[in-house]
C-alpha cells in the first residue's frame, strides 16, 4: 500500500539544503501519487524529473502499480503553507475566509502567523472594471479557509 507520510519523509530528506520545497503529497484511489513541489526562487522541471526519479527508485513496481506524476504547484493551486504566502509577497491574491468573506489584494507582508494585503476594491462605471486600494487587512492564516495567486492581465 502507498504512503503518502513516507512519500513526504522521502521527498522532504532530498530537498533539504535547497530552496525547494514539498506543499502536498496526494494519492488518489491508492493508484495515482501527485507531488506538488515549490522553490523560493522558482522551480524548474529539471527539479520535479529529480524528485521523481527518486521516489521511483524507493517504490517497488513489482508490488504497487502506480501512476506518478510530480509538478510544481502552479496557479490554480490553493497555498497551504505559510511559507507560500512569504514566497509570494508582492503578487496577488485572494484569499476567502471561514466566514464567507472574499478579499483580494497584493500581498505587501507575510509572517508565520498572518499575511496583510493592500485591499482591491472593483467598481464598475459605464460598464467599465477600475480598482481602487481599500486599505490594508491583516489576516490570520486560521481565519483563511482558501487563498490562491490571482492573474491580473492588466
Amino acid at each position: 500500500m502507498l504512503n503518502r507520510e513516507q512519500i513526504i519523509e522521502w521527498v522532504n530528506e532530498s530537498l533539504e539544503g535547497t530552496d525547494r520545497f514539498i506543499v502536498d503529497v496526494v494519492i488518489k484511489n491508492n493508484e495515482v501519487i501527485m507531488v506538488f513541489l515549490d522553490a523560493d526562487s522558482g522551480l524548474g522541471i529539471d527539479h520535479c524529473v529529480e524528485v521523481s526519479r527518486l521516489i521511483e527508485s524507493k517504490l517497488n513496481r513489482d508490488e504497487e502499480d502506480y501512476e506518478l506524476r510530480v509538478s510544481s504547484a502552479g496557479l490554480d493551486h490553493p497555498f497551504l503553507l505559510t511559507r507560500q504566502y512569504i514566497k509570494n509577497i508582492g503578487r496577488l491574491l485572494q484569499v476567502e475566509l471561514y466566514d464567507g468573506t472574499i478579499h483580494q489584494g497584493k500581498i505587501v507582508n507575510a509572517d508565520q502567523e498572518a499575511v496583510t494585503i493592500d485591499i482591491i476594491i472593483e467598481k464598475r462605471r459605464n460598464k467599465i472594471k477600475q480598482q481602487e486600494k481599500g486599505g490594508q487587512m491583516v489576516i490570520a492564516y486560521s481565519d483563511i479557509k482558501e487563498g490562491r495567486p490571482l492573474i491580473s492581465f492588466q
